[in-house]
């Protein structure tokens, strides 16, 4: 229900709200809220007032200011020294915005009247009874509000006025205000500052409590302290040193100031009382000390205020990384989650992938975007349950466990904690420390986590995780069943050239003292940097020999030899010397008995080419090039397939009783295990035992069964890598990781043509020729 609308100066109230029938004082210094005022005393005195929603916002605009505010007379105005004015206004009736008229040098608004709505006299009568008593004791336990307060409130009959006037005195937050000025229903509006009133109640009486205890924890305060300046006194006179009554008094002020739980301080209460009786040349005595210092040391309550903005986390991210996708796009869903939640929890993250693609310069990046400090512990050769748990305090030289040696290092109850290298964890007949971190990395669990050496609980709830590891199959299943994985892979040679670019040739500049005039790198000899004198996942080897670079060109520029150095991929051979790796390249023609596997190393993907003689014999089957056990299974598979198969494949059936066969995968010194070269063997056994020639442009990757069934496999993307860089065209994939082939960059992808193939007689369909030639060891 409302009346005519009527134009008003609009004057926003910070912190403030002025109910109708309310008189009191405004000091305005704004100028937008003085030139609404000077404009109110033009027209007929009258201004609108309307609080805004955040106290904080200096110049707000109509989105951040509450609809429904107060029409008020402004009574008095009065010019201050500090430029600002103050005015007596008088609240008159409720009213509503229903247009801003004008916005630029004051706001002026169109405002419907609120017109109040009356329930049953004798129900209103019967509430403003209730509140009344309830507002005689709210005055009794307040000592904000004099008796007289009561006795004009007591002497209000309108309802309507009587639940505003009521509602000003309390301490009430501005937005149940706002709440109570909405209702036009004066029976809600009764009935709803009757609940707030309970409740303001109940809060006062709480803190009255509270004082009343701490009164009493301060006298019994003082006696302690009386107590031990007379015995200080005593000492004095009788000529000894303070001792360890000294630096127990200077603990227990310590322990007193601290936000240590209840529980704990307690027991650190009770060391001190031993720590005072127990000679100070006593073992006992330090250990004690030691004891009630790292209690004192750790964090119990401080914690760092989250602070999850998508965008600025994305931001970040992108700052410190180059690539990396889909990891990126995974802790940004964490994040999301987190941020939905309010809180930090759920899946412990463990990033997995080989040394120096950035794992913990993401964990690090991962706490700058939320607010919290980073703790790190390596968990790399520990291979005792008391490195994670701590010692007992009755071993010499115990501690406290590395997790708590990280908490107190954090200084936070909330940092982000990066456990390095679960993977390299061990165990010995000192325990198993994996099954320590298993309290440790369970939500359900870590909120009660239990040292040995500081025997209270600590709560590591709060505390975000994450894991690093370089090979999944270490980890403890247990443990693994915690966490959550995100691979990183590696990076391609063009990600590296990114990388270089953008990240590590300005730092490599920077702490070598070159500018980027003395020193430029062509983008042919970064390519062949990265290809021929690094060979790894990450980037930990460029940046090594970007800085031997640097050093280079710093010599040149110093002796005068050169004022700016151009390294080229002529020049790159001067500086650095030989190249120390040479990455696969194809076959020059169709091979007889030699096909083309793609393999994944931890330095990324390379080209595997696997060789087959047979010579007469008696079917003894040779395998050379220091293979693994998968890889020696996987030759025994394809050996047992074609002999199962001879006829259909067109090979001497008799072939394994008349000539052995000697399998070989060049580069013997480097080991080679994995489940991908199945389908690679078969083939170039199936070409030396029919003289087929394998194609020369056709890579391939899969495992088989005996049945000649393709199994897919991993690293699909590095493999492909691998071969586009060896000048291969075509690779043979299986037919299930056909969803991987998204992942290949669109630059190495246009230049590929993948085949998919679900059984080995697909891929010798598409990979040996029609003519025969002379089988090699025939």
């Amino acid at each position: 229900m409302a009346t005519e609308s009527t134009q008003f100066p609009l004057l926003p109230l910070r912190g403030l709200l002025v109910f109708p029938s309310m008189v009191l004082h405004l000091d305005v210094g704004r100028d937008k809220s003085v030139a609404a005022l000077e404009k109110a005393m033009m027209d007929e005195e009258t201004i609108f007032l309307v609080s805004q929603k955040e106290v904080s916002m200096e110049n707000p605009e109509p989105s951040d200011i509450y609809r429904v505010g107060t029409v008020a007379n402004v009574k008095q105005m009065l010019n201050l020294p500090n430029g600002t004015m103050r005015v007596l206004v008088e609240g008159l009736y409720r009213g509503e915005i229903t247009e801003f008229i004008d916005e630029n040098e004051a706001f002026t608004v169109e405002i419907k009247q609120l017109e109040e709505e009356h329930a049953e006299q004798d129900e209103e009568e019967a509430l403003m009874r209730s509140l009344l008593k309830q507002f005689e004791q709210y005055i009794n336990v307040s000592s904000k509000i004099n008796q007289e307060t009561l006795s004009t409130v007591s002497d209000i009959e309108e309802p309507s006025r009587f639940a505003d006037i009521v509602a000003s005195h309390l301490s009430l937050k501005i937005k149940d205000k706002q709440d109570l000025l909405e209702i036009a229903n004066v029976k809600d509006r009764l009935q709803h500052l009757l609940h707030l009133m309970s409740n303001e109640k109940k809060v006062l009486d709480l803190e009255q409590k509270i004082g009343q205890r701490v009164k009493n924890s301060m006298e019994k305060t003082q006696k302690e302290y009386y107590l031990r300046e007379q015995l200080k006194a005593i000492q004095k006179e009788l000529g000894e040193k303070d001792g360890t009554s000294g630096e127990a008094q200077q603990l227990r002020q310590k322990v007193q100031a601290s936000t240590m739980p209840e529980n704990v301080a307690e027991t650190a209460k009770k060391e001190l009382d031993r720590f005072e009786k127990v000679p100070q040349s006593s073992a006992e005595s330090s250990v004690i000390r030691n004891y009630i210092e790292w209690l004192l040391a750790l964090p119990w309550t401080e914690e760092t205020q989250d602070r999850i903005e998508i965008n600025k986390a994305e931001d970040i991210l992108e700052e410190d990384h180059y690539g990396l996708e889909k990891v990126k796009e995974r802790i940004i869903e964490y994040l999301a989650v987190q941020k939905l939640t309010e809180s930090i929890k759920g899946p412990i993250l463990c990033l997995v992938g080989p040394p120096g693609v950035g794992k913990t310069s993401l964990a690090k990046s991962i706490a700058r975007s939320v607010n919290r400090h980073f703790v790190r512990i390596s968990l790399g050769g520990v291979r005792d349950e008391a490195e994670i748990r701590g010692h007992r305090r009755t071993y010499i030289g115990a501690m406290p466990g590395r997790i708590i040696q990280g908490m107190k290092k954090a200084e936070t109850v909330n940092p982000v904690f990066l456990l390095d290298e679960v993977d390299k964890m061990a165990s010995d007949l000192r325990g198993d420390p994996s099954a320590a971190m298993l309290e440790v990395l369970d939500p359900e669990q870590n909120s009660q986590f239990s040292d040995h050496y500081i025997e209270e609980t600590y709560d590591l709830s709060n505390v975000l995780f994450i894991a690093t590891a370089n090979y999944v199959q270490n980890i403890p299943g247990p443990l693994l069943d915690r966490m959550e994985l995100l691979t990183i892979a590696g990076y391609t040679e063009v990600e590296k050239q990114h990388i270089a670019k953008e990240h590590l040739i300005p730092k490599q500049l920077r702490e070598n003292g070159l500018k980027k005039a003395n020193l430029q790198i062509r983008d042919d000899a970064l390519m062949k940097l990265i290809r021929t004198y690094t060979r790894e996942a990450g980037v930990r080897n460029l940046e090594r020999q970007l800085a031997t670079l640097c050093r280079k060109a710093a010599k040149k520029i110093i002796s005068g030899e050169k004022k700016r150095v151009i390294v080229t991929e002529k020049s790159l051979e001067e500086l650095l010397g030989k190249p120390l790796y040479r990455y696969g390249q194809m076959e020059d023609e169709n091979q007889v008995g030699a096909a083309t596997g793609l393999a994944y190393t931890a330095a990324g993907g390379d080209t595997l080419s696997i060789e087959v003689s047979h010579y007469p014999g008696k079917g003894k089957l040779t395998l050379t090039g220091k293979l693994g056990d998968v890889m020696q299974e996987s030759a025994q598979a394809a050996f047992s397939y074609i002999r199962s198969r001879a006829e259909e494949l067109k090979v001497n059936p008799d072939f394994h009783e008349t000539y052995d066969i000697h399998i070989h995968i060049p580069e013997g010194a480097t080991p080679k295990d994995g489940p991908s070269a199945g389908i690679t063997m078969a083939t170039a056994l199936v070409s030396a035992l029919t003289g087929r020639a394998v194609r020369n442009d056709v890579g391939m990757t899969g495992e088989m069964t005996l049945r000649g069934r393709v199994l897919p496999i991993g690293g699909l993307k590095e493999k492909s890598l691998s071969a586009h860089r060896a000048g291969i065209t075509t690779i043979i994939i299986p037919q299930e990781n056909e969803k991987d082939i998204e992942d290949i960059p669109e630059s190495v992808r246009d230049g590929l043509t993948f085949i998919k193939v679900t059984h080995l007689d697909q891929v010798l369909e598409h990979a040996l020729t029609e003519e025969k030639h002379e089988s090699n060891g025939s």
